[in-house]
């Protein structure tokens, strides 16, 4: 699946899907099936018999159930899809308020909204019961209802067949067989109206499986794809200009640069106006026009997705950390946990000391989405992950906002240390994160403003001179209220 199918789908909604639709899907698929069989091949021999040995209008008479369980499948067939389609939708939207409370319960907690979630929670969970309550209601009378017409329609086959018997037109030894036949039936009747319900839960989850099995992958190689293993970090846009999907404006208009292989390069502009954007197409997460993005001077398109990713170590904004220990969490994107290199990693991220201080050391659960550490820490060990990957191309995006000034400094120093002949993508907002890069890039509305170091930008008396002046004012006022304190 492509990233803007995630981030337009629920969490919940999809582990729904995946887990009680599914689950509806398979006893669709497997009991109900067999019922339906089983029902099927049993009421046609017992059928048979009735109808060669018996009396044809004597079982017609038996066979007002089946009939009337048909019809009222098609009748009602289409009100139950639609009752467990809404349950369903209700269940995902429960889950995903869920979800959603746990990921936040921090957030919760600070800002007091604990009874305010208690009753969000207790409305979808109310909305969902009253969804389930109405088919429970209409299955409890569909139920029933059937045992009685069953019964009715017994009594008056026997009926109708002691009548046949008193005046002679079938034999009494007959008229035994045949009330044995009538109880053979009741089972496949019940079994067909059980394998109904399950049809008709499973046609609404089968309808909410198939839109994730149809959703289309936009994101994928192409028939002209390039035979390349590594890649150097040559990198070239060339008028490049992207708008998401769904979007009229472009997030990036017009965007000509050249960096070659062994550049660091900053990015820096005010929030929304593009960078993250940037680096995604440049993972491929969004697909471009041909002919706007090369690497080594092939187009990006024409590159197979797995050695693009391969050759690219990638920190995201948010700094997800699986539950799971430091070392797996650093050693993720390698193929084997070599804890030389782990360790090496760890201090070019400035995190291996805090590291060696847990209890665990490298063996410490992070716990989910890292929540055991701090936001710096949670920083600092994501670019020991993307660091272990040596690849030809580092992006960080953002990725320093978390720590100190010093820590900073001596991450951008070891980064510089490290990553000697390679390409590196810094995306900040501060000024002493790219001040050091060979390269800076200023974005405005998602439009390349200024280009230059950080000495040529400051004399162009632009918008980066102007942030700059910003943040040192802002600087010089934090250092007089501590010293004042």
């Amino acid at each position: 699946m492509d990233v803007e199918y995630y981030n337009s789908h629920k969490t919940g909604d999809l582990m729904t899907r995946f887990t009680s639709d599914l689950n509806a899907v398979r006893m669709a698929l497997g009991p109900a099936v067999i019922c339906i069989f089983d029902s099927v091949v049993m009421t046609l021999l017992v059928v048979c018999q009735m109808m060669y040995y018996v009396n044809i209008k004597l079982t017609l008479l038996a066979l007002i159930p089946m009939v009337i369980i048909c019809l009222g499948y098609m009748h009602y067939g289409k009100v139950l899809d639609d009752l467990y389609t809404e349950r369903q939708d209700s269940v995902s939207n429960l889950a995903d308020f869920v979800q959603e409370s746990f990921s936040g319960i921090r957030v919760i907690k600070a800002f007091v909204r604990k009874q305010a979630e208690i009753l969000s929670f207790s409305k979808k969970n109310q909305d969902t019961m009253d969804k389930s309550m109405r088919i429970a209601k209409l299955e409890a009378i569909l139920i029933p209802l059937l045992d009685v017409i069953i019964g009715f329609s017994s009594l008056a086959s026997l009926l109708y067949g002691g009548y046949l018997a008193l005046i002679g037109q079938i034999t009494l030894g007959r008229f035994v067989a045949f009330n044995q036949y009538v109880n053979m039936l009741v089972w496949p009747m019940l079994a067909c109206s059980e394998a109904a319900v399950m049809f008709s839960q499973g046609t609404a989850s089968i309808r909410r499986v198939q839109e994730i099995l149809e959703a289309q992958t936009n994101v994928k190689d192409t028939a002209s794809v390039t035979t390349l293993d590594t890649l150097h970090g040559d990198i070239r846009f060339d008028h490049l200009t992207f708008t998401h999907l769904g979007n009229t404006s472009p997030v990036l208009h017009d965007i000509n640069l050249d960096i070659p292989s062994g550049t660091t390069l900053a990015i820096i502009g005010r929030t929304g106006n593009g960078k993250s954007t940037l680096v995604n197409l440049l993972l491929r997460l969004y697909n471009t026009e041909p002919g706007m993005i090369y690497l080594d001077g092939h187009d990006i398109n024409t590159i197979p997705l797995k050695t693009l990713r391969e050759n690219i170590a990638y920190v995201p904004q948010d700094n997800f950390l699986f539950s799971d220990t430091l070392k797996a969490n650093i050693a993720f994107g390698t193929k084997s946990q070599d804890m030389s290199r782990i360790i090496a990693a760890a201090k070019s991220a400035c995190i291996h000391d805090n590291i060696a201080n847990f209890p665990d050391n490298y063996d410490t659960i992070v716990g989910e989405r890292g929540v055991t550490l701090s936001g710096g820490q949670k920083q600092r060990s994501s670019i020991a992950r993307a660091l272990i990957k040596n690849a030809p191309i580092l992006i960080l995006d953002d990725s320093l906002s978390a720590v100190d000034t010093d820590t900073e400094e001596h991450i951008l120093h070891n980064l510089r240390d490290d990553r000697k002949g390679k390409t590196t993508i810094l995306i900040a907002h501060r000024i002493s994160t790219v001040q050091h890069a060979d390269l800076i890039m200023v974005l405005e509305n998602g439009e390349m403003k200024e280009l230059g170091t950080h000495t040529e930008l400051i004399q162009k008396n632009g918008i980066y001179k102007d942030m700059f002046e910003k943040q040192q004012l802002e600087a010089s006022i934090g250092e007089q209220e501590v010293a004042i304190r």
